[in-house]
């Protein structure tokens, strides 16, 4: 069987049903943009070398997981686009097991996204590839045109711009691969959406004022009107920039969390290729000393260097174990971040929930929690640094000096006295 040649007929099985099935209202899920999934579907698949099995899979479901367009309603068509893909694939006599794959990356894409499997993240990725680009704010036009067209009905610029913001907000790349190339642009692709929306709503809140202001003089309530226009644009204003905070600290988060891994993976690193080296010395060195004493100097500094660069390394990822506990006056006084485990493993359900609703209520308290999340985090970060600088250099010049130690060794005290 040549998974190959499939996937070509499966290409053009696609390219067929979108040319027997043309719909002029499928303005974004229409065979451009199918073949742009298809597109980054290849090249993140690529940059994990999934095997031919996985690889045919991933390219397969993106070729198919928009047809459910075609045939049916806009809800339930990444259902309809796997059933059309699993009659021409068994039509292919291709194995049941690679068609349920085929099927699985398909209906993962169904909001809220939620894939199990490498393969299904990236479909899952590759579908949703443009809210990085730059082309988002036109295909995001393209796509409002779209539901209005397929529903019939209207969709206001604000509701659109709300919910775009929403979807973006509660988003996020399942691979590291799309994450590390369109992390940046989705951020500034919603950035771009909350600036606007904040300039909409500055424009029609100036609007509102100014038809009240325009209003005779006589009208009864004019005055009233004004108050509450002004209540209204003072609540817009203050709930309007949260959402761009709340923007900020999701993303500083997540970035802090992603330096924490990496550190977290430099030092296991160091543990591992010293554990390696130390294993090497006591196995062959140590044997030698007997015959050769003068290799004892350079042998003993070259494990003092790895054992000190593994005790570093070690203290760099070795977590602190907070009480985990909190009183009722650490949370009417505000003095408890809920955000960190740490705080509360101890404590009970009924204990926690009551401590978060208090949060969640209280403005203030919730931000501020969220500041000294990304504080401590920070702090933490700052330490784990410092001792894997510290770990890094010792072992880089302990090598060297090891080196030098064994070449001195060698060549000035052990000079023909190895025996023969």
């Amino acid at each position: 069987m040549q998974l190959q040649q499939i996937l070509e007929a499966t290409a053009a099985q696609a390219r067929s049903l979108f040319q027997q099935w043309p719909n002029e209202k499928l303005l974004y899920h229409n065979l451009a943009h199918t073949e742009g999934v298809v597109a980054n579907t290849g090249t993140i698949a690529a940059h994990y070398q999934l095997s031919e099995e996985d690889n045919f899979a991933v390219l397969a479901a993106a070729w198919f997981h928009d047809i459910g367009y075609l045939t049916g309603p806009a809800a339930g068509h990444e259902a309809a686009g796997a059933q059309a893909v699993a009659t021409f694939l068994a039509a292919q006599d291709v194995p049941p097991a690679i068609i349920r794959k085929v099927e699985a990356c398909i209906l993962a894409t169904r909001m809220p996204q939620a894939p199990q499997t490498l393969a299904e993240q990236i479909v899952c990725d590759a579908d949703l590839f443009n809210f990085g680009l730059d082309d988002f704010k036109d295909k995001t036009k393209l796509l409002r045109r779209e539901k209005e067209l397929l529903s019939d009905t209207s969709i206001s610029g604000s509701q659109w711009r709300a919910d775009t913001i929403s979807l973006l907000q509660a988003h996020d790349y399942f691979t590291d691969y799309a994450r590390a190339l369109q992390q940046k642009g989705k951020a500034d692709n919603l950035r771009w959406l909350l600036e606007r929306q904040e300039k909409k709503t500055a424009k029609a809140t100036k609007e509102n004022l100014a038809a009240v202001d325009a209003a005779p003089a006589q009208q009864p309530g004019k005055q009233e009107q004004r108050d509450k226009a002004d209540k209204k644009a003072t609540a817009q204003k203050t709930q309007q920039p949260g959402r761009g905070t709340e923007t900020m600290f999701r993303l500083t988060s997540a970035n802090h969390l992603q330096l924490s891994a990496m550190a977290d993976n430099k030092a296991n690193i160091l543990v591992t290729v010293n554990s390696i080296i130390i294993t090497v010395l006591v196995s062959v060195l140590f044997r030698r000393l007997e015959t050769s004493p003068y290799l004892t100097v350079p042998t003993c500094l070259f494990l003092g260097v790895c054992i000190t660069t593994i005790i570093f390394s070690v203290l760099a990822t070795r977590p602190n174990v907070n009480p985990g506990r909190f009183s009722t006056t650490d949370i009417t006084s505000r003095k408890t971040n809920l955000l960190f485990f740490g705080n509360f493993y101890r404590m009970s359900l009924d204990e926690y929930d009551w401590a978060m609703k208090e949060m969640i209520n209280d403005r203030e308290y919730l931000y501020g929690s969220l500041i000294k999340d990304i504080y401590f985090l920070g702090v933490v970060l700052g330490r784990k640094y410092r001792l894997l600088r510290m770990a890094y250099n010792i072992f880089m010049y302990g090598i060297i000096a090891s080196v030098v130690a064994f070449a001195i060794a060698i060549f000035v005290f052990g000079h023909g006295k190895e025996p023969m």
